[in-house]
């Protein structure tokens, strides 16, 4: 019987260093990156928004503006990362949103506001897509599942230890040169990624022939399976060319997917903290800034585990159409239902399977680009999908707040959430039965890419 590669001692023990090297690294980064974003929406309120003298539409139009700075640069700046290495652009990258994060500590208006959210997104753009071709260019892909669940473990933890700390942050009220509690939150969570930017130019290495950690052997075993999957994903020489990554309908169906997944994610960021503030009005109770943080931490501490364990899944199985799909579902059905559970404590339960049918798609739907873009197509590619995603980061908080303002209330704005979650599903199972994307069995993701794309 023939000993596949993943029963190698060399892959084993490669894969391994590679997780505990880079992987924790990396997503201290992302842990960092989505704190600094959705900071705002600790931020306003307790007391930003009566601040700043923000309505429910500016605020929203505020969160999501970054979104507009982070779209016209994200395709230019993963094609930078990829000419001048991942090391030395994902260092840059986070220097720069370090330093204007820092700045929203003396914002003074809504429109120094919004300029702020601008060019956050431009300091911030192509940071995600970034990383994960980083991690997709250091592990084979029949690993690249599994490494990317660890990677994306970060997003949820934000909030399990980010919601928590903001509000700790934010108790510091007139601590520092009498800065609000608000203000010194946005300097609390913005100097570490200045810190961490100067580290990552060190620490972090381009490929595995640069990694002192590894092995003679261990090098030569990643370069060796890297390189042979490279050739045979580039037999097709339109697939590692930016012009076949903007044309293929497999990127945009994938882009569209995407979305919806983002939309619902945003609008839980953004607004989950304002939406906990009103359980004070329903209950009679009144939360310090603190126990609101854990409040908000709730649901996104079942949201790794599953995440982590449904990744498992996938892992085993080979990765199906219902990973992504079914996920998508249990979203959109969710969002609506939580408007109408009549408690604090069944809404929290409710948004809880939200935040976990979301976090479960994620990492499994990132398996699936790489799998049939190389090269300067993969950066192009990756980063297309992220952009189109985060159009939803845009428009999510933007169209929530603006409805809210219209309606008086949350229930129209959470039912265009699921909508927008329901058509990601469809157009998964679409995308599956039209041959576009043949997933394989689970015998098959031993030696073969999870999520091989058709």
């Amino acid at each position: 019987m023939d000993t596949t590669q993943s029963e190698l001692p060399v892959a084993r023990s490669a894969i391994r260093k590679v997780a505990f090297r880079l992987v924790p690294f990396v997503a201290l980064m992302f842990f960092i990156n989505y704190l600094d974003r959705t900071a705002i929406g600790f931020a306003a309120p307790n007391g930003m928004n009566d601040d700043l003298a923000l309505s429910a539409a500016q605020f929203g139009f505020a969160s999501g503006v970054f979104f507009v700075g982070y779209i016209l640069l994200e395709i230019p700046s993963n094609l930078a990362l990829h000419r001048f290495g991942a090391r030395r652009w994902l260092a840059r990258i986070m220097i720069s949103w370090g330093i204007v994060a820092l700045l929203f500590t003396w914002v003074q208006n809504f429109e120094q506001l919004v300029a702020l959210r601008f060019l956050l997104g431009v300091a911030e753009a192509g940071f995600f897509p970034g990383a994960i071709l980083f991690l997709s260019l250091w592990v084979p892909s029949q690993y690249r599942g599994r490494i990317l669940m660890l990677f994306y473990l970060a997003q949820p933890l934000t909030t399990v230890i980010g919601a928590p700390l903001a509000g700790a942050l934010i108790q510091q009220h007139g601590v520092f040169f009498g800065l609000e509690g608000w203000r010194f939150m946005f300097m609390g969570v913005a100097i570490p990624a200045i810190a961490v930017g100067i580290i990552a130019w060190f620490y972090l290495k381009d490929k595995p022939s640069d990694a002192k950690w590894l092995t003679l052997e261990e090098q030569t075993w990643l370069t060796s399976a890297l390189e042979a999957e490279r050739q045979t994903t580039a037999g097709n020489q339109k697939h590692v060319s930016v012009r076949f990554a903007f044309t293929s309908g497999r990127v945009w169906m994938l882009s569209f997917i995407y979305f919806g997944f983002i939309y619902g994610l945003y609008a839980l960021a953004f607004f989950l903290p304002t939406i906990i503030e009103g359980f004070q009005a329903q209950t009679g109770t009144t939360y310090d800034v603190f126990q609101k943080g854990l409040i908000t931490a709730i649901p996104y501490l079942p949201a790794a585990f599953v995440m982590y364990f449904w990744s498992r899944d996938a892992g085993k199985r080979g990765l199906k159409t219902w990973h992504i799909a079914i996920p998508a579902l249990a979203g959109a059905a969710s969002i609506p239902v939580a408007l109408f559970t009549g408690s604090p404590v069944a809404t929290i339960a409710v948004i809880t399977i939200t935040a976990c049918a979301i976090f479960a798609a994620l990492p499994n739907f990132w398996t699936l680009p790489t799998q049939f873009l190389t090269g300067v197509a993969a950066a192009a590619g990756v980063a297309l999908i992220n952009t189109v995603g985060n159009l939803a980061g845009f428009s999510a908080p933007y169209i929530t707040g603006a409805v809210h303002d219209w309606t008086g209330g949350y229930e129209v704005p959470m039912f265009i959430v699921g909508g927008f979650m329901l058509l990601s599903a469809m157009l998964m199972i679409l995308l599956a039965r039209s041959n576009r994307v043949r997933l394989p069995s689970a015998e098959a993701t031993v030696a073969a890419p999870v999520g091989d794309i058709r």
